[in-house]
């Protein structure tokens, strides 16, 4: 079974051509293969290919201001399919939509996304829109359909 590794491309274009101003948060969901699935059949570990994705990816995340704002481990699943589970659970936090999509287009970051698809099984990567001073469940649901 094939997993969700790589950016659906219409759906890219669409956060990338979308009026979203400021900063947009990106909710990472990861499950590593067991055993990296290398085009060129180098043999490496899920976890050993995600850190060669880390380490090259770095600089370039670093250089365009991206941070980890949120990191955890997925301790049980209370409400979707029990035997789904994720490796990685983290929010990374991009000044901008330009900011994501120019690492994307970054040649060192193309280079890193090699060891992230040999690392990944499955994945989710979903755009999201900070509400600050968020305090009550369902608070912003008037706006959204304004």
């Amino acid at each position: 079974m094939s997993g969700h590794v790589d950016l659906v491309k219409e759906q890219f274009f669409a956060l990338r051509d979308s009026q979203h101003q400021g900063t947009v948060h990106l909710l990472n969901l990861i499950r590593l293969r067991e055993r990296a699935d290398y085009p060129d059949g180098r043999i490496a570990s899920g976890v050993e290919a995600y850190q060669t994705y880390g380490r090259v990816s770095e600089p370039v995340l670093a250089r365009l201001g991206v941070k980890i704002i949120w990191e955890g481990q997925l301790e049980s699943m209370l409400i979707g399919p029990q035997a789904e589970h994720w490796d990685l659970c983290f929010i990374a936090e991009y000044p901008s939509v330009l900011a994501f999509v120019e690492i994307i287009r970054d040649p060192v970051y193309r280079e890193a996304a090699a060891h992230r698809k040999a690392a990944a099984e499955d994945s989710r990567l979903i755009a999201l829109k900070p509400r600050p001073g968020a305090t009550r469940f369902g608070q912003f649901l008037a706006e959204k359909r304004a």
